[in-house]
C-alpha cells in the first residue's frame, strides 16, 4: 500500500533527495517550504506521516508540532540540524514521535518512518475500527451498522477502510485508491466517484445530502466521525 508523507522543510534539495529515495519504497512525498503552508496542507489532505524541520522561517517546527497535536494524531518525525538535547526533549514533549538529527541518511529516515508507523497503526490482523455506528473488522473484512451486516465488494471495503482509518480528515480523491491499496486498479475518470456512490447507497447515506461520506469539493472525501 502506498503511504503519503508530508515534508515541511525549507530545503528544496532535501525534498528532491527524499522523494527520489522514498518513492520506490512505497512512500510518496508532498513538500511544503514553511510551517504555515504545511499546516494548510494537513487541513486539506490526509497523510500517514509528517517529516517536520525544526528551524524554518515564520512558524518554527516546534510550534507546528504543537498545532498538529491539537487536531491530529498523525505520526510526526522531527528533522533538525540542531544537536541540542533541549530541542529534542521539547519536540518529544510536544508530541513528536521521533527525532532525527541532520545530516542523516535516507535509509535511516526510512527505518524511523516505518518504526513510527508500526507503533501508530494497530496490527491489521486484529484491527477493529468504529466510526459512529459503523464497525469494521479488518481480519474478517466485515462491516456492520448496528446489528446489520453490510455486504460490500472488495474494493468498496478497502475504500471504506482507508476513509475509516482517517475519519474526520479529508482524503484527496486522487490518492484514495493508493491509500486503499488499490493502486493496481485501472482508474477511469469516475472510478472513485462510482465506488463512493455505491458505498453511500449501501450505508443508507443520502446521495443528495450525504452525512456519512462527505464530498469536499475540489479535494476529495471525508468519513464523518459522528453523525
Amino acid at each position: 500500500m502506498s503511504l503519503r508523507a508530508l515534508l515541511i522543510d525549507d530545503d528544496a534539495r532535501l525534498s528532491e533527495l527524499l522523494t527520489s529515495y522514498l518513492q520506490p519504497h512505497g512512500i510518496s512525498v508532498e513538500h511544503e517550504l514553511d510551517g504555515a503552508r504545511g499546516l494548510l496542507a494537513l487541513e486539506r489532505g490526509a497523510f500517514d506521516v509528517v517529516l517536520l524541520d525544526v528551524m524554518m522561517p515564520g512558524i518554527d517546527g516546534l510550534e507546528v508540532c504543537r498545532r498538529i497535536r491539537q487536531k491530529s494524531r498523525v505520526p510526526v518525525v522531527m528533522l533538525t540540524a540542531r544537536g541540542d538535547e533541549t530541542d529534542r526533549v521539547v519536540g518529544l514533549e510536544l508530541g513528536a514521535d521521533d527525532y532525527v538529527a541532520k545530516p542523516f541518511s535516507p535509509r535511516e529516515l526510512l527505518a524511523r518512518i516505518r518504526a513510527v508507523l508500526r507503533r501508530a497503526m494497530p496490527d491489521g490482523a486484529n484491527e477493529k475500527i468504529g466510526v459512529g455506528d459503523l464497525q469494521l473488522d479488518v481480519e474478517a473484512r466485515r462491516v456492520t451498522r448496528g446489528a446489520h451486516l453490510i455486504d460490500l465488494t472488495g474494493i468498496e471495503f478497502d475504500l471504506l477502510l482507508a476513509l475509516a482509518r482517517r475519519a474526520g480528515r479529508v482524503v484527496p480523491r486522487d490518492a484514495l485508491l493508493d491509500l486503499a491499496g488499490r493502486s493496481d486498479t485501472i482508474v477511469g475518470e469516475r472510478t472513485v466517484d462510482v465506488h463512493i456512490s455505491h458505498l453511500r447507497q449501501k450505508l443508507d447515506d443520502d446521495p443528495k445530502a450525504p452525512t456519512r461520506i462527505k464530498t469536499v469539493r475540489g479535494i476529495g472525501y471525508m468519513l464523518v466521525k459522528e453523525e
